[in-house]
């Protein structure tokens, strides 16, 4: 059914702001409603394509218009903002949704299920305890420099920090051993915490055909398998491999112009946490006990020999990237690609 009507929602906790207008841009009505006047507002109104930002509360409102038989658009906030003009305000907002949504070469957000907003938030919270425990190690390891005790990074250095309190000629004061041990306490209390959210991921990634699937690529493990499947959106809005490894920001930025190609760094665009672990998981083939994996005769251990180890590893974060595009287009597990013969 076309629809003749585009709706632009500017979200809040409690007021809503609606800017309606014609498809092609003429205004309608302009309304300010509560959080409950606006969905029996929504479920009187014809079907109508409904846009909004895609911030927060933004996926749960898309599945509530869709339920209610109207289409909806989602766009990134940066995309929005050109649009507004002059002063900002909920009014400017929501016309300024409409104006960005109406433009034939606007990209949208996919919105999110119920089920992949979940594990979004699994992983979140488990991401949230690691930063937690971190920080709680850094005290602890701060509180001792302060008596002279150097203590390398990393959650690996626990049993050493506990040697150090329980040696019996320790110099550390009744008050400081304390205070430590009860960080200590935290710090084993998190890592219960963050190992419980670590055996759920692996759960969820056992139970999916689709994390199941993608933990065939080598150096992709339960966490990037759950991580693609809450975070990316569906594999069909990408032409090609490259243009998923683009929107997780795995390509070099550009700085061309005048028929100069100008090449830095990764523009890091896109989803942070699928290509953090992407990484991980290039740099875990690239250590020593991974090398042993690599043919001698592939690109990636020509790569090896004459790149430095931090470029290499995002090259193959590149490729695992396409990888993952190919078989969730596909359908299929991961095959190890035949090396060819030299003469």
């Amino acid at each position: 059914m076309k629809k003749d009507t585009m709706i632009g929602v500017d979200l809040a906790k409690n007021v809503f702001q609606l800017h309606a207008a014609s498809m092609n841009g003429q205004l309608q009505y302009r309304k300010k409603l509560s959080r409950q006047a606006f969905g029996k507002f929504m479920a009187e109104q014809p079907p109508a394509v409904v846009v909004m930002e895609a911030c927060g509360s933004a996926h749960y409102w898309a599945r509530e218009m869709v339920r209610l038989g109207h289409e909806v658009k989602l766009i990134a906030a940066q995309y929005v903002k050109p649009f507004v003009k002059r002063q900002k305000n909920d009014a400017a907002d929501a016309e300024a949704i409409v104006v960005a949504a109406q433009r034939p070469e606007m990209r949208f957000v996919e919105p999110k299920s119920a089920e992949q907003q979940s594990r979004a938030i699994l992983f979140r919270a488990r991401e949230r305890l690691v930063h937690q425990r971190t920080e709680l190690i850094n005290a602890l390891r701060a509180c001792l420099y302060e008596y002279g005790h150097t203590v390398p990074q990393g959650a690996h250095q626990i049993k050493r920090i506990a040697e150090i309190l329980d040696a019996p000629n320790s110099d550390l004061p009744d008050l400081m051993q304390e205070e430590c041990t009860e960080l200590l306490d935290q710090i084993a209390e998190q890592t219960i915490r963050i190992n419980d959210r670590t055996a759920k991921i692996k759960k969820l990634a056992a139970e999916a055909d689709t994390a199941r699937r993608l933990q065939t690529i080598p150096g992709v493990g339960p966490l990037t398998a759950l991580a693609v499947e809450a975070f990316a959106p569906p594999m069909e809005n990408f032409k090609c491999g490259r243009d998923f490894a683009a929107w997780l920001g795995l390509v070099p930025r550009q700085f061309s112009s005048g028929g100069k190609e100008r090449l830095g760094r990764i523009s890091k665009a896109g989803q942070a946490d699928i290509r953090r672990l992407l990484i991980i998981g290039a740099m875990s083939r690239l250590n020593w006990v991974g090398r042993k994996s690599i043919p001698e005769t592939s690109w990636l251990a020509r790569m090896v020999a004459r790149k430095p180890r931090m470029l290499v590893a995002i090259a193959l974060a590149n490729k695992m990237a396409r990888t993952i595009w190919a078989l969730l287009t596909k359908n299929e597990d991961y095959q190890v690609p035949t090396q060819a013969v030299l003469a």
